[in-house]
């Protein structure tokens, strides 16, 4: 199964759009916050610091997500959205055989999620990937989850016909 969240980035384009349309008006409203403080400089810092909070809060949520596990390996793709394609900035990938997943786990906090992965290496210690999943649909990360639950599943019965 393949899938992305390429869509997301047109979505990521029009927010960082709206806030610099934002940033534009309300330094031309500038006057009208006179009310919060008498003081213009720290007015103007405070509405500042309140854009580039916004803003930040934007560029860390805003990841690629491509996900592959058609084959024999399954490999998993985080980068960063805007720029990517000249630059190779925030990116996180991954490549496993199937058969090396151990747990997987979905986290859920108020404006970020995680897709988390417990991966077992060569030399038999697990290793723990966490991915970006922000962005992705619904609709898409239940279909990943199926496909990982598979694959554990799978794992399961292969380990129990080893040990049997």
């Amino acid at each position: 199964m393949r899938t992305n969240n390429g869509k997301a980035k047109n979505v990521i384009i029009s927010v960082y759009f709206i806030l610099i349309v934002l940033a534009i008006l309300l330094a031309t409203v500038f006057s009208a916050f006179s009310k919060l403080t008498t003081n213009p400089v720290l007015t103007f810092l405070i509405i500042l610091l309140g854009f580039i909070v916004v803003f930040a809060v934007v560029h860390w949520i805003s990841r690629y997500f491509e996900y592959d596990s058609d084959g024999v390996k399954v490999v998993i793709l985080n980068r960063g959205l805007l720029l990517a394609d000249h630059f190779n900035y925030r990116e996180h990938q991954i490549e496993f055989a199937k058969e090396d997943l151990r747990a997987f786990k979905f986290n859920n906090y108020i404006i970020y999620k995680t897709l988390v992965l417990y991966i077992q290496t060569t030399k038999g210690r697990n290793i723990k990937e966490v991915f970006n999943v922000t962005l992705v649909s619904r609709k898409k990360r239940k279909y990943i989850k199926q496909s990982l639950s598979k694959m554990i599943k799978y794992n399961r019965k292969l380990k129990l016909e080893i040990n049997d």
